[in-house]
């Protein structure tokens, strides 16, 4: 302790972390990843702590390494002798590898949700705010003609070592080298289109021989458990279509969106050695190969009171959630208040953006959460609404118990039908083409060739929801009180900044999980540390000349 001051007398990130907070992780959450028999382990805890710190100075696994066995402040952060050695930069991976084999993604994440709790940084009541960002991929982006080409490779690669001299039975070696020794990626691919379709054809022919090889019946039976014979298969079926020509031979050919159509993003493979990974495009500019990251944490105004003479805390992340790139924001919306609920730590306000919030997600966060969604609600989309002139939804009263609509002209609703439109429930509203044809204002009403109005509702509940929210959004009040959220774009970019967040270190959805965990760790301890320094948030930045111009118009 006394060497760690003389060297850092006004301290550092890791031994804040042991002055204020002690020993964070203990070894009994990660029992489950270790076994009882064998060579005593490197303490869990303690790799879940250099792990941490890793991340929160963009290390990699053999710096880190370095840094256990030289760097004055980790020791005493650990609260090792001076004299240890450390350990081998191989042990963080096998412990990254263990803690995805046993679901313990967040274990080490949640562990410090607890100790802030105990410390009265964090706990529930208070308001948070949630945004998302796209994650790229750690593998490399393919075509479609490359994926076939690499898929290939891949599992003759894979046989190559597993069943090599069965392997040189059912393939020409040396012309199969030729066309798989090296990654696609090493060589230019035929520009010619006619030279790309042959080549597509030779992939897609070559990966259904390999198949009809390995599901014969002279071929060993545990061959077919392979993964990576199952993703040739996954990809022949998703990008080839296979038929007969009028002589009754096989035709091999890869499918083209517009004729054949392909599977939903969601499903197609981009990379046979990253099967969770897929392609999503958010807007026109926006198109990545990945996963989708989303970060909560909490926040408050600056006229909020913070307490009984206390500082106000700092914006800790409470909650990281990584799915897969094409599943929206809405979907989830209620997986997030699921895990605040579980942290013990839901807010009492909760901020958003527009992807987030369908009159379920706000009416379930309400009802079971006890969560007030502070976001802007889907508006009217009828096309009176659109236009702004008309009669919108919200000019028709509605009673509930009559089951009957009025117009704004006293007409009443003829027909109140429930239906499933793609699987939600709603409510068709039609008025009668008598009431409606002579009506005096039916332009601004309908543009229906029948000359009569259709409404559609959500159910009482969700409808009222939806009505709530709009009215809300529409006041000054509340718009001045979104304005918090913006809050979390800094947030995003600071963790971008830091930990990388932005790109995936690993493959697979667990081990990015993982790292995403591992990065909120690595933000909120610097972010501690931050406030515990009373190091002030840094002013937004402002150019010298605007500055000026600021001054002149003041």
């Amino acid at each position: 302790m006394l060497v760690a001051r003389a060297a850092f007398p006004k301290g550092s990130l890791a031994m804040s972390v042991r002055d204020q907070l002690g020993e964070v992780f203990a070894d009994e959450r990660f029992a489950a990843a270790f076994g009882v028999r064998g060579a005593p382990a490197t303490s869990p805890g303690v790799l879940a702590l250099v792990t941490a710190l890793q991340y929160a100075e963009g290390l990699t696994d053999r710096q880190a390494a370095q840094m256990v066995v030289r760097a004055i402040d980790w020791k005493y952060c650990l609260g090792l002798e001076l004299t240890d050695t450390g350990f081998d930069y191989s042990v963080l991976s096998k412990f990254r590898a263990r803690l995805v084999e046993h679901g313990l993604e967040r274990a080490a994440f949640d562990l410090l949700l607890q100790v802030l709790k105990d410390k009265g940084l964090i706990g529930a009541g208070s308001k948070a705010r949630t945004d998302s960002t796209h994650v790229i991929s750690a593998v490399r982006d393919l075509n479609r003609l490359e994926l076939a080409g690499e898929t290939v490779r891949a599992a003759v690669e894979v046989l190559a070592v597993a069943a090599a001299g069965w392997l040189a039975t059912v393939i020409d070696i040396p012309e199969w080298n030729q066309r798989y020794g090296a990654r696609v990626d090493s060589w230019r691919l035929p520009t010619s289109r006619t030279k790309r379709d042959r080549l597509a054809q030779v992939y897609g022919a070559d990966a259904v021989r390999l198949l009809e090889a390995v599901w014969s019946p002279s071929a060993p039976a545990w061959l077919v458990e392979l993964p990576a014979i199952e993703t040739l298969r996954r990809m022949l079926v998703q990008n080839y279509q296979i038929s007969a020509d009028t002589r009754g031979r096989q035709v091999i050919k890869m499918r083209q969106a517009d004729d054949d159509g392909l599977p939903p993003a969601r499903h197609r493979i981009t990379s046979p050695y990253d099967l969770d990974t897929r392609w999503a495009a958010k807007g026109e500019d926006l198109f990545w190969n990945g996963y989708k990251v989303h970060l909560t944490e909490t926040c408050h105004a600056d006229d909020d009171p913070p307490g009984a003479g206390t500082p106000a805390p700092p914006n800790l992340i409470i909650n990281v959630a990584t799915t897969g790139s094409t599943v929206p924001d809405v979907k989830a919306t209620t997986p997030i208040h699921a895990a605040l609920a579980a942290s013990g730590l839901l807010p009492a306000r909760h901020y958003l953006d527009a992807g987030y919030p369908c009159a379920e997600t706000i009416n379930t966060a309400a009802d079971t959460y006890g969560v007030t969604m502070v976001t802007p609600a889907s508006r009217d989309t009828s096309a009176q609404a659109r236009a702004g002139t008309g009669f919108a939804k919200d000019a028709f009263t509605i009673d509930w118990a009559t089951r009957q609509v009025t117009c704004p002209q006293g007409n009443t609703s003829g027909n109140w039908n429930p239906v499933s439109q793609h699987g939600t429930d709603a409510i068709v509203i039609t008025f009668p083409t008598g009431a409606c044809h002579p009506c005096p204002a039916r332009t601004q009403c309908t543009a229906s060739k029948r000359g009569r109005r259709h409404l559609t509702l959500r159910p009482q509940e969700l409808h009222e929801a939806l009505a709530r929210n709009r009215a809300d959004q529409a006041r000054k009040t509340w718009q001045d009180d979104y304005a918090l959220r913006a809050g979390v774009e800094s947030t995003i970019h600071q963790a971008i900044a830091i930990t990388g967040i932005r790109h995936a270190r690993y493959r697979g959805l667990p081990k990015t999980r993982l790292q995403h965990a591992f990065s909120a760790i690595a933000l909120n301890l610097t972010r501690i540390d931050a406030w515990w320094n009373d190091q002030p948030l840094d002013r937004t930045r402002t150019s010298h000349l605007a500055r000026l111009d600021y001054t002149l118009a003041a």
